[in-house]
């Protein structure tokens, strides 16, 4: 094979050299400069357009749908939500070659020779934003099949390191053989690769059933069920297990089973006895039973199955169909699915973000848990529009994903006409937009701003207002002030708000001359978009280290 060694030179040779020790001895490789350089990769400032005719629901809002590049939106996300984000779900696409992966705005097909190292370098620059969305305790489960998977396991082994693998999930999405199968075998199944951004994660597990413990005899411990004595040693085995038990009060002796025995020794034996813990026999030739309480229990959960119990891909196109009323994407997520994974995974006020969002399952999932549990979890959407050179007038984020959403909020008629409640909410509908970074001081509008500065501060969205002097909401740490403009009126006003605030961070063009006119330690001052440009950082090329 040629190489161009000969024309590099010594110090080029020796840094490729320590490059190379540099490398993991173990781990995945790919032909990274083999192929087309990623389009989505550049140096571009992402801000935010907020359409309001297409966002839903009155008053400030908490949840958001972002139309674009989700390499885009992640840069921006993490400028505003770094590890703030609990729970990510992402289905990406699973690069079976029958157009279902876009790269460089074209499909890549079975017979591209890149095609598996074109599909780790497009998920490795995403994984690598999206970890640093994540709280210290947070979690990504990441849906795949068999075209990927190991591919996948490796590659998320390499971003969140292989002691972050909290478990491989079966999910069954084929109730019926597929006659097309391949080597004789039915794909029946996908996985769910679940990896944990620190450590300590657990599953929250499910509620044990109590329903077979009750107390008819007034039990001062509470709720009992009777439970086996009897182990499965024989005396060979565990000779210790093998003996007679004694009625304290008729002095009956109940002998062991001769190939199971008892489950515990004589000395833990007789302490149960003493503390009126065996139920005896009515017959002498029965055998006694435990007394077993609900406080024994050590977790009142069940450890959650690596088998997931979720409805099929049959369901799932059933669901959107009633919502749609039409069959408008292939092979959805059935809700239940996403649903039970973000109930493991979250508390009632989490954030949770998709940034393959699709038809807008994940939203939903998030919206029916919220409304079954009284919680307040929000999420985040990221989808494109899937425009090719091909196919140039599809917007899947408008016309599937938030219209599926919208319709979950505020009510539709399923196909046979009944209507269906909606599970209240609302959503921002944002949309990326690239300002290159040499026209960021000029280019960046104060809308864009304002929405920026309120994600930053977690605070519900509310549209910029250019009718007022200055902007302002109130975040967790004090009121945000941004200030388009500067003159003696507007400081007048600014100066009285921060009086009644009594703390206050204030955005503004001028912070210099702000600061002079305004000496008051409860003030921060910060330069726009200077601190928006420094937020967004110099790694937003996804340079790979």
């Amino acid at each position: 094979m040629a190489d161009n060694y000969d024309d590099y030179s010594r110090d080029q040779l020796l840094r490729l050299l320590r490059e190379r020790d540099r490398r993991p001895r173990f781990g995945l490789v790919w032909e990274r400069d083999e192929i087309d350089h990623d389009l989505s990769v550049n140096s571009d400032f992402v801000a935010l357009d907020w359409d309001t005719d297409l966002s839903c629901g009155d008053g400030p809002q908490g949840n958001l749908i972002i139309e674009g590049d989700n390499f885009d939106a992640l840069r921006t996300l993490r400028m505003t939500h770094a590890g703030r984000v609990k729970c990510i779900y992402i289905d990406p696409p699973y690069n079976t070659g029958n157009r279902d992966f876009i790269y460089n705005d074209r499909f890549v097909d079975k017979e591209d020779s890149y095609r598996h190292s074109k599909w780790l370098e497009f998920m490795y620059r995403r994984l690598e934003l999206a970890k640093e969305l994540l709280t210290e305790d947070g979690v990504i489960f990441v849906s795949i099949d068999d075209n990927e998977v190991f591919h996948l396991g490796l590659l998320m082994e390499q971003i969140f390191g292989e002691a972050s693998s909290v478990a491989t999930f079966i999910w069954k999405r084929r109730t019926t053989p597929d006659s097309r199968n391949l080597n004789g075998v039915s794909g029946d199944h996908e996985y769910v690769l679940c990896y944990q951004s620190g450590a300590g994660f657990r599953m929250q597990g499910r509620a044990k059933d109590l329903s077979k413990y009750t107390n008819p005899d007034g039990d001062p411990l509470g709720p009992w069920m009777s439970d086996n004595l009897t182990g499965l040693a024989n005396a060979q085995q565990r000779p210790n297990l093998h003996y007679e038990i004694v009625h304290p009060v008729s002095g009956l002796r109940y002998p062991p089973h001769p190939s199971r025995g008892w489950i515990y020794g004589p000395d833990r034996m007789a302490e149960l006895i003493r503390l009126n813990r065996l139920l005896w026999p009515k017959k002498p030739s029965g055998r006694p039973r435990l007394k077993r309480y609900v406080t024994d229990m050590k977790s009142a959960e069940t450890g959650y199955s690596s088998v997931l119990d979720a409805p099929g891909n049959v369901e799932a196109t059933k669901e959107l169909s009633e919502i749609l009323g039409t069959k408008t994407f292939s092979f959805p997520k059935p809700v239940g699915l996403i649903e039970q994974l973000i109930e493991q995974a979250t508390g009632q006020n989490d954030i949770v973000l998709d940034f393959f969002a699709g038809s807008g399952t994940t939203a939903q999932a998030v919206l029916n848990l919220n409304h079954k549990t009284g919680g307040a979890r929000r999420f985040i959407l990221v989808s494109s529009t899937e425009v090719t050179d091909e196919i140039t007038d599809k917007n899947l984020c408008r016309d599937v994903c938030a219209e599926r959403v919208r319709r979950v909020v505020t009510g539709y008629d399923n196909k046979k006409g009944q209507a269906v409640e909606g599970l209240g909410g609302g959503f921002a509908y944002l949309r990326c937009r690239r300002i290159p970074a040499a026209t960021v001081f000029r280019g960046i509008q104060h809308d864009q701003v304002w929405t920026a500065l309120q994600l930053i501060h977690d605070v519900a969205l509310t549209p910029y207002q250019a009718s007022l002097p200055m902007q302002e909401a109130q975040g967790q740490r004090g009121l945000v002030i941004y200030l388009p403009k500067l003159n003696d009126a507007v400081l007048d006003a600014m100066q009285t708000t921060i009086h009644a605030a009594g703390q206050a961070v204030v955005y503004s063009w001028q912070p210099a001359l702000l600061a002079q006119r305004l000496n008051d330690p409860r003030v921060a001052f910060e330069a726009i978009p200077a601190f928006l440009v420094n937020r967004f950082g110099a790694r937003s090329t996804g340079a790979r280290p």
